[in-house]
């Protein structure tokens, strides 16, 4: 009968395990540093999209985080009819709203009892919807009837203005502030950009932009020397500007949205010919819902619809939904480009 050795046995499991847990610590510390890098590699890779989305404990709207292509309800000119309007529109199916603190084109209040009427209507939340608005320096505004004091400075009217847009959009933040135009100079229009910053800081504003801005130069700088960047650009799409040709692929490039205007209005004669009538038909579409799902195709750009016809409602919200699905309505690049020669485009 052999005696074992008790002691030694112990001994010898107590160094076994000893070994075992050193080796499980080792393990677990790698794992840890492994997964601290990797958390410090996402973080930094977005911290620009930090900047812009993440500003604060709002909730952001859950429909940009889908990053599907859309349509954005244009609000102008539509005066007291606004609200039954913008009611109608997020019914169809419209979730991206478009206005300005600007009464000499847009009723700003209308947009805010029509969206709020809309989302009791259908149980939508705010972040259901997006909802973008603009400061309009003094001369594009009625001088009868500007929604802040003409005699401040540009930071306080800037200020002033803000806070009538969050009363007549009934929210207490905006998805996406856009400035209505540049300023005469690189200095004043910095000086009110340098505010909307600050509204991003304090969670009162999620994103910002630029309207009716057409010279590379002037946008590229304010892109430059802004501490958050521009995330939209929103321009008339007309052979004029040369179709923004220049603009649109630096926006392509920094992955900011270009918001297109006047998208039928300037384009009427390409979309009458018989080469697009012809193309429309054989898809069973219209010229204007072809020219949306061009657009959107394109990816960057989220072409403005401000339609009043409750069909015309219902066809464009019906393009963009096949898109959303990931349905494509032009087979391949080679097909886009021929779109874009039949407008006149010089280039994608």
């Amino acid at each position: 009968m052999v005696k074992i050795n008790r002691s030694s046995r112990s001994v010898y499991g107590i160094q076994r395990n000893n070994r075992y847990f050193s080796a499980h610590l080792i393990h677990l510390s790698i794992l840890s540093v492994l997964g601290l890098i990797v958390t410090l590699y996402i973080f930094l890779a977005n911290v620009e999209e930090r900047q812009i989305m993440m500003v604060s404990a709002l909730p952001v709207s859950r429909i940009i985080a889908t990053h599907k292509p859309f349509l954005m309800y244009g609000t102008a000119w539509k005066k007291e009819e606004t609200a039954k309007y913008v009611q109608q529109a997020i019914r169809t199916g419209f979730r991206f709203i478009d206005t300005a603190c600007q009464p000499k084109h847009y009723n700003e209040a209308g947009v805010g009892a029509g969206w709020t009427a809309a989302a009791s209507e259908l149980g939508l939340e705010r972040s259901d919807l997006f909802l973008q608005t603009k400061y309009t320096p003094y001369p594009g505004q009625d001088p009868n009837n500007v929604p802040y004091d003409k005699d401040a400075s540009l930071t306080e009217q800037v200020r002033q203005s803000l806070a009538v847009s969050l009363q007549n959009l009934r929210t207490d933040y905006i998805d996406s502030l856009v400035l209505h135009s540049p300023l005469p100079t690189v200095e004043q229009t910095m000086e009110v950009w340098s505010e909307f910053e600050n509204f991003v800081d304090a969670g009162k504003v999620r994103q910002l932009g630029v309207s009716n801005c057409y010279d590379y130069a002037m946008f590229v700088s304010i892109y430059e020397r802004a501490r958050i960047k521009p995330a939209v650009l929103q321009n008339r799409f007309y052979a004029d500007s040369n179709f923004d040709t220049e603009l649109r692929q630096f926006c392509k490039e920094k992955n900011i949205w270009y918001q297109s205007f006047w998208t039928l209005t300037a384009n009427r004669e390409a979309l009458a010919s018989k080469e697009v009538r012809d193309w429309a038909d054989s898809l069973n579409l219209t010229p204007q819902t072809l020219m949306y799902a061009f657009l959107m195709s394109l990816g960057y750009p989220k072409p403005l619809d401000g339609t009043t016809n409750l069909k015309h409602m219902a066809e464009d919200v019906a393009i963009m939904e096949r898109l959303q699905k990931g349905e494509s309505i032009f087979k391949n690049e080679a097909e886009l480009r021929k779109f874009a020669q039949l407008l006149g485009m010089p280039d994608l």
